[in-house]
C-alpha cells in the first residue's frame, strides 16, 4: 500500500501550470511539516515536494497562500529524467488524491475570500440539537 498524509505549510504560493496539448490544470508546491521532536530546543521540518492535478490544482492554487496550514493525501512516487547536462535525475514527490485547506489565504493573489459573510452570521442554540 502506497499511501501518505501529511499537514504542514507551503514554503512559498503553489505554482499553477497547465500541460501542453490537453491543458491539464497542475499545481505544484513544497510543503514544510514539522517533525514532532527538537533538536537543541530548535523545531526541525522536512520539506516535501507535493503534485496535485486536475480541478483540486486550481483550487489549492486560487485558495492556498504560502504559510498556510495545509492537509494533503496521496502516495509517494518516484521517477527520474535526463538532466540538460546529460546526468540523471531522481525526484521523489507526493502526488496528492485530496487536499484540504486548513487555514484559507484572504490575501491572494489570485482570488480573495470574503470573510465578512461570517461576521454576520449568528450561531443558533434552540435547545433542540442533538449533539
Amino acid at each position: 500500500m502506497n499511501k501518505v498524509v501529511l499537514i504542514g505549510r507551503p514554503t512559498k504560493q503553489p505554482e499553477l501550470k497547465y500541460t501542453p496539448g490537453t491543458g491539464t490544470p497542475v499545481c505544484t508546491m513544497t510543503l514544510a511539516v514539522e517533525r514532532p521532536y527538537s533538536k537543541d530546543g530548535q523545531k526541525e521540518a522536512d520539506f516535501i515536494p507535493v503534485v496535485i492535478w486536475g480541478k483540486p490544482a486550481e483550487n489549492t492554487a486560487n485558495y492556498v497562500g504560502k504559510g498556510k496550514l495545509v492537509a494533503v493525501s496521496g502516495r509517494i512516487q518516484t521517477r527520474s529524467y535526463d538532466a540538460k547536462d546529460g546526468s540523471k535525475r531522481y525526484v521523489t514527490e507526493v502526488v496528492a488524491e485530496d487536499v484540504q485547506f486548513l487555514e484559507w489565504s484572504t490575501n491572494s493573489t489570485n482570488n480573495s475570500i470574503d470573510n465578512s459573510v461570517y461576521d454576520e452570521m449568528t450561531p443558533v442554540d434552540d435547545g433542540q440539537m442533538p449533539f
